[in-house]
């Protein structure tokens, strides 16, 4: 089957994107790991979602989930590997299958890259990736930030003019966090300090691996104010897209993304559309 859209990401800008594409008749699928391995999942409190204080990242996301599903968009579990446009058509491999569509969004979030010794088994409880996001619940204590790009420091100033209590380690080469139930240290570089939260600030490149002559700005992708990326067809939303990394933008760039990436599958002429 040939979809209208296909959503590359099921956190918040994909969910978006593939709700506001079925608002609009057109059929939509969610390319996505299980929900649960998205780092919203492990958030146990989000307070700065309009009208919903308090919710956690897992009762989120299981509401976008329900209310897409109750739209009528489609899900293929999976891991994007690599697209393809060709004619008219794109072609997303997913394993060892392809999903067809007429536009695609990307909405695979802020690629992290290797993981870090104790990354994993640490996130979300006291390791985060957004500063801004989750810097008032350390407010006061002290937290290391490994700065990757060159917002970093920008972050590292917010979570001081909180009340944090910064080490700042730029760029650093080698790194592990250690903790048995939290974060309790984490050595960079031979250097280790006692700290109670790690904020790891990772640009994004993967993107450009999986669409080849994809346009990026920072490592991230570049996008106009209808969302839309370089390649003909191919739409962005959310933390791929660069900061802030926020469930609010997410959620209003993949609403505007399927918005427009619904038109663009419509505009197709009818004989092409199957």
């Amino acid at each position: 089957m040939t979809y209208d859209v296909i959503a590359v990401g099921g956190g918040p800008a994909g969910l978006s994107a593939a709700l506001n594409v079925r608002a609009r008749g057109r059929t939509a699928l969610v390319i996505s790991n299980p929900l649960e391995e998205n780092p919203l999942w492990r958030a146990e409190r989000i307070d700065n979602c309009l009208g919903l204080p308090g919710i956690s990242g897992k009762e989120l996301l299981t509401q976008f989930y329900r209310h897409a599903v109750s739209a009528g968009v489609e899900f293929q579990e999976g891991k994007a590997l690599s697209a393809l446009r060709s004619g008219t058509n794109w072609y997303v491999s997913v394993g060892n299958s392809l999903a067809q569509g007429k536009a695609v969004v990307l909405a695979a979030g802020a690629v992290r890259g290797k993981k870090l010794p104790g990354e994993a088994e640490l996130l979300g409880r006291g390791v985060s990736y957004c500063a801004t996001c989750d810097g008032m619940l350390y407010r006061g204590r002290r937290v290391a930030v490994l700065g990757y790009s060159p917002s970093a420091e920008r972050e590292a100033e917010f979570l001081r003019e909180i009340g944090c209590q910064v080490i700042y380690f730029d760029r650093p080469k080698s790194c592990a966090i250690r903790g048995r139930e939290t974060v309790e240290a984490v050595t960079c570089d031979g250097v280790t300090e006692q700290v109670e939260g790690v904020f790891l600030l990772r640009p994004a490149m993967a993107p450009g691996d999986m669409f080849p002559g994809l346009a990026l700005e920072g490592g991230y992708v570049a996008v106009d104010r209808d969302q839309a990326a370089n390649l003909p067809g191919l739409f962005a939303a959310g933390d791929c897209t660069g900061g802030p990394l926020q469930i609010s933008k997410a959620v209003g760039e993949g609403l505007v993304a399927g918005q427009k990436a619904a038109a663009f599958a419509a505009s197709l002429p009818s004989g092409e559309e199957a």
